[in-house]
């Protein structure tokens, strides 16, 4: 059996990327909607569904 490790494992450092938030296509109800949910989210800080509505509004564009 081997013996544990007594020291700690270096931190593992994960890359930090910002995408700028995708833009409702021109036309679509489906997208102003989604785009005014944000909106109003951002507005009352509720920075979850702001996120939630920036993955629907990337994952929406396959149904256009």
């Amino acid at each position: 059996m081997s013996e544990p490790t007594r020291r700690h494992a270096d931190p593992v450092e994960l890359p930090l990327s910002f995408e700028p938030e995708p833009t409702p296509v021109e036309g679509c109800a489906g997208c102003v909607g989604l785009a005014d949910v944000r909106d109003r989210a951002r507005a009352g800080g509720d920075m979850t569904t702001v996120t939630d509505c920036n993955v629907y509004l990337r994952r929406h564009p396959e149904g256009h």
